[in-house]
């Protein structure tokens, strides 16, 4: 019996080694190397199925008539705001998401409410087909047209795709399905890869929107060669704490749609149930009126969201003062004290700083800085801001607030709720129109921010 040759690939780029390296010698990544039984090459495509969908021909650009795609709604405004209007048709879309955070609740709901209308086969290769049964009897929605299949090997997967032509496919999870051609295990990079192209192939050709769930691994990415985000259409991460209720919905590559889009969710007995207001959820245990606490008004893809920004400056026991932040990214934290020690005097050398996003929210935009300065300030000096204040705009390194964007959008949000007072950088005052019983004031330093701020 011949020896069977084993080399180590990269997860991160697919390079292959007869060694195992620590550091990958292509990409530079570190401990992406992964044990794997080289294959021997065949002639021609080793996982070719077979198909009677003919053949493409080649079209010029300027013969192609122009068709609106056809989107499938689902009940879930949510989802189909995250994925940019709805499911596309002939769509390849990767889920992932931590162990339990509700993945298949989420796919299974969906599925449950578009075989009222569509042909949807759910295939599970970690559930038995009564154990996905007792999973469905809890939701809201009706299951009872949908098409449940358990299944691990892809080429009786394709044959029973073929057979019934579903409109909406879901496959539960890629880790699980395995091509019987490619002799490594279920999950590992070759697997993956091998049965993620052939189900791209799948739902191109016979046009079915195709869902994969993904598992991630403990650095949050989603579990397999980095290969996998760039085969699919739609890359969407389910965000949440098991220990708490609400769960997110993002969405980091979309071609038919944002890539900015978030949808909240509120995870019950009965299912997953859509937070339309996400605003107010996040706001509903802030405390007014207490040092360390302000409120922005951030852009979530075209949706507008209010939450609390909260701070903790504390004299420090250590050599080094300790800077973290949850929420936002640390490096702006320490960019952000460096401004204010430098233009507006506030020793903080000696003070360990704290920055939180409350909610679980991640925020990257920078129109969140002035609102942290504020934060800072606050709990420095340990004064507190008024309950009604919110604060929108980006902070130079020379201390000016820059223009953001859409700040009619964060405006009307914010006086919806109740806020009196709005401070936005001095630019976007031209030309915006002020809500009826709200003060819109514009600042261009974040010295005239701070005095408005505490009254000073």
């Amino acid at each position: 019996m011949a020896k069977k040759k084993v080399v180590f690939e990269c997860l991160a780029c697919g390079f292959q080694s007869p060694k195992w390296m620590g550091k990958c010698s292509n990409c530079g990544a570190w401990n992406q190397m992964e044990e794997s039984i080289e294959q021997k090459e065949t002639k021609g495509p080793k996982n070719t199925f077979k198909s009677d969908v003919p053949v493409q021909k080649i079209e010029k650009l300027k013969d192609i008539k122009e068709e609106d795609t056809p989107r499938i709604k689902t009940k879930i405004n949510e989802f189909n705001r995250v994925l940019g209007g709805g499911v596309v048709q002939g769509s390849l879309v990767l889920i992932g998401g931590d162990p339990g955070i509700g993945k298949s609740t989420l796919l299974l709901q969906i599925c449950a409410a578009l075989s009222q209308q569509k042909n949807v086969l759910y295939v599970s290769g970690e559930e038995s087909v009564k154990q996905t049964k007792l999973r469905a009897e809890r939701l809201v929605e009706d299951s009872g047209e949908l098409n449940v299949y358990a299944e691990t090997n892809l080429e009786i997967i394709h044959s029973m795709v073929q057979k019934e032509k579903p409109d909406v496919l879901v496959i539960d999870s890629i880790q699980t399905v395995y091509h019987p051609e490619v002799t490594s295990a279920p999950g590992s990079v070759s697997q993956v890869r091998e049965c993620t192209q052939n189900l791209m192939h799948i739902a191109k050709q016979m046009n079915i929107a195709t869902f994969i769930v993904g598992h991630v691994t403990k650095d949050g990415q989603i579990a397999g060669p980095r290969l996998l985000e760039h085969m699919v259409d739609t890359v969407l991460y389910f965000e949440g704490d098991t220990h708490h209720a609400y769960r997110i919905l993002r969405a980091v590559k979309n071609r038919f749609g944002s890539t900015n889009e978030m949808g909240i969710f509120e995870m019950k007995q009965t299912g997953l149930n859509e937070v339309t207001n996400p605003s107010e959820m996040f706001l509903e245990e802030r405390t007014k009126h207490v040092s360390g606490s302000t409120i922005v008004a951030t852009m979530e893809g075209t949706r507008p969201i209010l939450v609390e920004v909260q701070a903790l400056v504390t004299p420090t026991t250590f050599h080094n003062p300790r800077r973290m932040a949850t929420g936002i990214d640390h490096n702006r934290l320490s960019l952000l004290m460096a401004v204010l020690e430098k233009k507006e005097n506030f020793l903080l050398q000696q003070q360990d700083a704290y920055i939180k996003i409350a909610g679980g929210v991640k925020l990257s935009e920078p129109a969140v800085d002035l609102s942290i300065i504020i934060a800072i300030a606050s709990s420095f000096q340990d004064k507190p801001t008024k309950g009604d204040d919110c604060y929108v705009g980006e902070v130079g390194l020379t201390g000016e607030v820059r223009r953001v964007a859409r700040i009619d959008q964060r405006v009307q949000e914010a006086a919806k709720l109740g806020f009196k007072r709005i401070i936005i950088p001095k630019n976007n005052i031209k030309g915006l129109e002020f809500p009826e019983g709200t003060e819109v004031i514009g600042v261009s330093t974040t010295r005239e921010a701070l005095k408005l701020a505490f009254n000073a």
